[in-house]
């Protein structure tokens, strides 16, 4: 791995040096963002953030979040019960937790401190919102969000003698990409006063609201019946009457599948709903939870037991919707788009856009001395690139619609594919030597368009950059695949701007395509050199293609490596034949049956099943979560490694991180547990877990430390020292519990 990470190396100083320059401004320029932007996926904590004692009545700020304690009415009566609540509000793209946060987080609590005699209740929750992240479903809240509390006031209270309430919130404030532990000391001074108490302005007819509309104990009868591994819930009761839509929402966590669909009916006392148990149901307990239709919500409690007469049997109900439904927030949207574009300036960058980059300096080279000739291929490089960055979104998009479970890079997960872009890259190649003709590289494949082969080009270095995720990408990706469809193709349009924007902007720049040599023969050395990468990405095609396949089609494939250089020999024969006295020139079925040939191949060969895995490197295990959880029950620490054959990031990393001397005395030295998952093929338990911390794509690399119960994520480009360091953490951590619990924040 070490000599190939040489030989790539060893190209970049035949490239362009203007277009090398620039791009590297724009990753230099990017790099001070690089520490406010969430490195490490979902699954990781921040410092929790507290506040400092005494308090003042008033706001509190922590990150993403502003709370205080507000009152319902101007002032509390003696012997009354007064209701204050703790109002938070969201940044765009942030949330908290309902009493249930569903399938990660925690629920905000509040530890009262009182005078004598004063009693604060449990908190009132309003109706959650569903939020859905791949396969995980969360209860929470978003926006401004109202929990209230009702506090009995004694009878002895002093009218003009302020009530000190003070209390400690602590809450997790999180996003799809990380999750933020809050602590924060508040404090509200509530006035006494005798007679009935107006509304408190701005808050209280809100706050009144909130606490009408949460939901309460209704007159609702309700049953549990267990049939196997499926439950019924029927609900019977006057307020049901009509119902058009429902949803159920459990008090325990884990109770229930939350992400499982609820189907209901409809009978002519009520409802049933169709439930899944969780890893937590408890089949000899009552079932607990909030009943929401768009009528109303209500608290119900129900017994197991046979189904309730009268409760099923008419029409279907819709799931009821909640604001989590609504179109994600423009900041959301905007922050995803952002980190996309320097996630795609800085892709240019990574290890599997080189050969692509050989063919970009070739084209500017080419046009460097006439403007209008560069300009019109930069803008159809550019809109090549942005075609395809939309249609892989979309297929992306489809086939996740459709429950694939595939991920950025997906297409490479296809044999034909990898097989059929290998046999691509070696007819670039043999075009940069000299074997046919075909203007640039890819140029004659689009000639009879103007700017075609730019477009082309565009196209290729898309499909060939797929497998790389740059910094930024991670959040960038993950947030698009969970915002509605048209959000996504704009980010992932944003994506691809960025990607292409190095290239436009040397190709609409008069000056700097003026530093650029005028052509001349040195350009036929250039191309024969830049020939070389593009053989070398065709072999390391052909290297994933012998992992996803049995040795029978790695010969296949050699074959039809073989068929399609003969069908371009015959065609540059062909180009050149009638040129010289008394030759004959070749015919063209010649070349077709040759081509025709490699076609065949091909397909078949992508056709043969892969033998068993092998063992991997690092004395490692497969991945499962099974194996992370026996490991961790053995008090192991454990290195998790979510890889490709076909992801370049992935080897670089194995080859100056992972498989180095360091990192495996860290191994030894800690004890840890090495798990490596190969998403070479389609495999949906990786895929889900990649979807669990975030991501559309590998790689992912993470560190478990028994007792905790999330995982460190490493970042995408590795060192030995971060990893050497992150298993030294989790060696040296001992945690306990609750008290340093890490979610996933989504």
């Amino acid at each position: 791995m070490f000599p190939r990470a040489r030989r790539l190396s060893a190209f970049l100083p035949s490239l362009s040096p203007a277009l090398l320059a620039f791009v590297l401004a724009f990753g230099l320029a990017a790099l001070p963002a690089l520490a406010a932007a969430p490195t490490a996926p979902v699954a990781r904590s921040l410092p929790a953030a507290t506040s400092a004692a005494p308090v003042a009545p008033g706001p509190r700020e922590a990150p993403n979040l502003t709370a205080e304690l507000v009152a319902m009415n101007r002032w509390a009566t003696p012997g009354a019960t007064a209701v204050v609540a703790l109002r938070q509000q969201i940044a765009p793209g942030w949330h908290t937790y309902w009493r249930n946060p569903g399938d990660s987080g925690g629920p905000t609590s509040l530890a009262w401190t009182l005078p004598p005699g004063v009693v604060a209740s449990d908190i009132v929750w309003p109706l959650p919102e569903r939020q859905s992240l791949g396969p995980l479903v969360n209860y929470g809240y978003s926006g401004e969000v109202w929990l209230p509390v009702l506090v009995e006031i004694p009878a002895d209270a002093v009218p003009g003698r302020p009530i000190a309430l003070r209390a400690r919130a602590d809450l997790f404030v999180c996003s799809d990409e990380l999750c933020i532990p809050v602590s924060l000391d508040l404090a509200l001074d509530l006035p006494v006063a005798e007679g009935a108490a107006p509304e408190a302005r701005p808050h209280g007819p809100r706050l009144a609201r909130v606490l009408a509309d949460a939901p309460r104990p209704g007159p609702l009868e309700a049953r549990l019946t267990r049939t196997g591994e499926t439950l019924t819930l029927s609900v019977a009761g006057a307020p049901l009457a009509g119902a058009k839509t429902v949803w159920f929402y459990p008090f325990v966590q884990g109770a229930l599948d939350h992400a499982a669909p609820q189907p209901a009916v409809a009978g002519p006392d009520g409802l049933s709903l169709t439930l899944t148990p969780g890893r937590r149901f408890d089949p000899a307990a009552p079932l607990e939870g909030v009943l929401a239709t768009e009528a109303g919500a209500w608290q119900i409690r129900a017994e197991p037991g046979p189904a309730l007469a009268g409760a099923a049997g008419g029409a279907t109900l819709r799931p009821q919707e909640t604001a989590a439904t609504a179109p994600a927030s423009a900041g959301l949207i905007l922050q995803a788009a952002l980190f996309a574009l320097l996630g795609g300036l800085i892709l240019n960058l990574m290890p599997c856009v080189f050969p692509v980059l050989a063919m970009k300096a070739a084209a500017l080279a080419g046009g460097a001395h006439a403007p209008a000739e560069a300009r019109r291929d930069g803008l159809a490089y550019s809109l090549g690139v942005l075609v395809s960055f939309l249609a892989l979104a979309g297929a992306l998009l489809a086939l996740r619609a459709g429950g694939a479970a595939v991920g950025w890079g997906f297409q490479l997960q296809v044999p034909a594919v990898t097989a059929a872009l290998a046999l691509v890259m070696l007819a670039v190649g043999l075009n940069l030597s000299g074997l046919y003709h075909a203007g640039g590289g890819l140029q004659a494949l689009g000639g009879r368009v103007r700017g075609g082969g730019a477009f082309l080009t565009g196209v290729l270095a898309v499909i060939v950059a797929a497998p790389c995720t740059a910094p930024f990408m991670a959040f960038a990706l993950g947030a698009a695949l969970t915002l509605p469809a048209a959000a996504a193709l704009a980010v992932f349009a944003a994506l691809g701007l960025g990607f292409a924007l190095p290239f436009l902007a040397i190709s609409l720049s008069p000056a700097l395509m003026r530093r650029l040599p005028r052509p001349g023969p040195w350009m036929t050395t250039l191309r024969r050199v830049l020939a070389l990468p593009m053989y070398a990405a065709a072999l390391w095609l052909a290297w994933v293609f012998s992992r996803q396949t049995a040795l029978a089609g790695v010969g296949l494939l050699a074959l039809a490596a073989l068929a399609l250089t003969v069908a371009l020999a015959l065609w540059g024969r062909r180009q050149t034949s009638g040129q010289g006295q008394g030759s004959r020139p070749i015919p063209l079925a010649a070349p077709l049956v040759a081509a025709l040939s490699a076609l065949v191949l091909t397909g078949l060969a992508a056709r043969i099943a892969p033998p068993e895995t092998a063992a991997a490197e690092l004395d490692a295990r497969a991945w499962s979560p099974a194996a992370v959880e026996a490991a961790l029950a053995e008090g192991r620490p454990v290195l998790v490694n979510l890889t490709a054959d076909w992801c370049v990031t992935c080897k670089f990393n194995e080859a100056t991180a992972l498989e180095t001397a360091p990192v495996k005395d860290a191994l030894e030295r800690t004890g840890a547990a090495y798990l490596v998952g190969d998403w070479t093929r389609r495999d949906a338990a990786i895929a889900a877990e990649l979807e669990r911390h975030g991501r559309s794509g590998v790689p992912l690399y993470l560190v478990y430390t028994p007792g905790r119960a999330e995982p460190e994520l490493l970042p995408q480009l590795l060192t030995p020292a971060i990893v050497a360091r992150a298993l030294d953490r989790a060696a040296s951590e001992t945690v306990s519990g609750t008290a340093a619990q890490t979610v996933s924040g989504r």
